[in-house]
């Protein structure tokens, strides 16, 4: 009885969350249709709610948005723009902040969170997985001699929270995983491994007679 018991929440449980999580985000990105005019919003125009148009409207809308950002009359744009928010004090601090970071996460030519790294913490005798995310830079680099490097520690299960630390690069192990593989391993709590890990593990293992 146990056991079929167990073989149905190992089938239900990841279903159920992935089900929830989707709808959690489906139902975030459905407020942007609170932007519209409301003569057009959906629950307007056919007497009912819609889920994941608002889904499909944010999707578009960054599409878009890039589509413009990228001719010539759209940089113009957007140069303007941003040397507007330059002048408000407050704003500026806040969107030039968050745009060095986007512009490092999301570059094509970046190295951030582009690999995984294996860094003992939170002591010297334990290990945990890290990503690389650049270089220490500013008046941080004079007082640091030699070769360092800037890592994020993620925690788990929740690996949007965690450390942004330094370390000299000779005391990181740089890991043959994808960064996606990292996360998974991370979230899991070390349960799943990843593939190409397993893989090998698999290849050195005695054959059996």
């Amino acid at each position: 009885m146990r056991k079929y018991f167990v073989t149905g929440l190992l089938i239900l449980v990841p279903l159920v969350i992935t089900v929830w999580v989707l709808k959690l985000i489906l139902t975030t990105m459905d407020q942007s249709l609170l932007l519209l005019p409301e003569q057009w919003q959906p629950n307007k125009l056919f007497g009912f709610q819609i889920t994941g148009m608002g889904a499909v409207l944010t999707v578009l809308a960054v599409f878009m948005t890039g589509v413009l950002a990228r001719n010539f009359i759209g940089k113009r744009v957007v140069h303007v723009w941003e040397r507007l928010l330059g002048r408000i004090p407050i704003v500026n601090s806040i969107y030039s902040s968050v745009k060095q970071v986007s512009d490092t996460l999301f570059s094509s030519s970046g190295n951030a969170f582009r690999k995984a790294v294996l860094v003992r913490y939170p002591h010297q005798g334990s290990w945990t997985i890290a990503f690389l995310t650049g270089v220490p830079g500013g008046d941080v680099r004079n007082h640091l001699a030699g070769d360092y490097i800037s890592v994020y520690v993620p925690t788990t299960p929740n690996p949007t929270s965690g450390f942004f630390l330094m370390m000299a690069r000779a005391d990181t192990i740089e890991l043959d995983m994808s960064v996606d593989e990292a996360l998974k391993y991370i979230v899991s709590m070390g349960v799943v491994a990843p593939e190409s890990l397993a893989s090998k593990n698999l290849k050195a293992l005695p054959p059996q007679h």
